[in-house]
């Protein structure tokens, strides 16, 4: 009768461990992306400030290290904590030969995240890193292991000893819920509003926009020799390019032709951006500075035509070559 009951408990109580396990490897990876993603960012490195990509990247990774620990943590938890009172009730299964696997197998795998992000901080040493950022990035790191490794040291060792979690650990537990609800917190605070990150998306798009309206009338130059007047005059039925409109109020950008070889265009913004745009075309021929402040802002650009020209009349190598 107990065997029969015992075989029928072994399913639940495997995947409730497995869920322990994945929840806890996420949960210990999130708080690593998280923390080392806000030292990038409360400690910028010379080479990288004000580079807006390189925020908006770190921005990117602490949004979802936030997620996943907001889901993931107390799935963790409260796993833990169901399986601790079901041994309570049944304490036969501290002896279960699939939980010890489980929790040894839980182990190794809190052993790679961490070799794994030691590596890393090995190579970013090695790749000149050495600051009071990569100082933290250690100790989070270690804060990882000595949590994990603690935890499920201490509990096999009481175990099987058969003694009562002492008050110290429990105070340990707690420290480490505080610990990663606080670095959450601080995260989510550092990252910004749902509305800041939707503006900081719409002004993407509406320099991706500009972009595209610039390289088109460069087009437009280079078969004209001359700018349009009215900007409905780069739109091509071939290529399917239409002017576009702000994403948010539906509005036409604003554009002036200043002279032949130069032109202006507007946009309004909502928020401000620094640093060089990600994946830009260049042509060469234009000044490339996407840099705004919130309102209304205009870029002026001036085709370099004695550049242009020059690199026209430039023969390519293959052809001066005898064949």
């Amino acid at each position: 009768m107990n065997e029969q009951k015992t075989i029928k408990t072994v399913p639940r109580d495997f995947f409730l461990h497995l869920l322990a396990i994945v929840s806890l490897y996420a949960s210990a990876t999130s708080f690593l992306i998280l923390s080392f993603q806000f030292l990038n960012v409360l400690f910028p490195d010379p080479l990288q400030a004000g580079n807006y990509y390189y925020l908006d990247n770190a921005f990117g990774k602490m949004r979802w290290a936030i997620a996943m620990l907001i889901v993931l943590f107390p799935v963790y938890f409260f796993t833990m904590r169901f399986l601790k009172k079901d041994m309570e009730r049944n304490p036969e299964k501290r002896e279960s030969r699939i939980r010890r696997w489980l929790t040894y197998f839980t182990l190794f795998i809190a052993a790679l995240v961490v070799i794994g992000n030691f590596v890393t901080l090995v190579f970013w040493f090695l790749d000149g890193e050495v600051t009071a950022r990569f100082l933290l990035k250690v100790l989070a790191v270690f804060f990882v292991a000595g949590s994990v490794f603690g935890y499920y040291f201490t509990e096999l060792r009481r175990e099987r000893k058969g003694l009562t979690r002492p008050q110290w650990f429990k105070i340990f537990i707690w420290g480490v819920i505080v610990i990663v609800s606080a670095l959450v917190v601080l995260g989510a605070m550092r990252v910004g509003s749902p509305e800041a990150s939707r503006m900081r998306k719409a002004d993407a798009r509406r320099v991706e926009d500009l972009q595209s309206m610039q390289n088109n009338l460069f087009n437009y130059w280079m078969s004209k020799k001359t700018l349009p007047d009215d900007i409905k005059a780069i739109e091509d039925d071939i290529t399917g390019f239409q002017i576009p409109q702000d994403p948010e109020t539906g509005t036409p950008y604003e554009y002036a032709k200043k002279s032949s070889e130069s032109f202006e265009l507007c946009a309004t913004f909502a928020s401000v951006r620094r640093g060089p745009v990600e994946n830009a075309p260049k042509s060469g021929y234009l000044d490339e500075s996407w840099d705004h402040d919130a309102g209304r802002v205009c870029f002026e650009r001036t085709i370099n035509k004695d550049l242009y020209e020059k690199s026209q009349n430039v023969v390519p190598q293959e052809k001066l070559m005898p064949r």
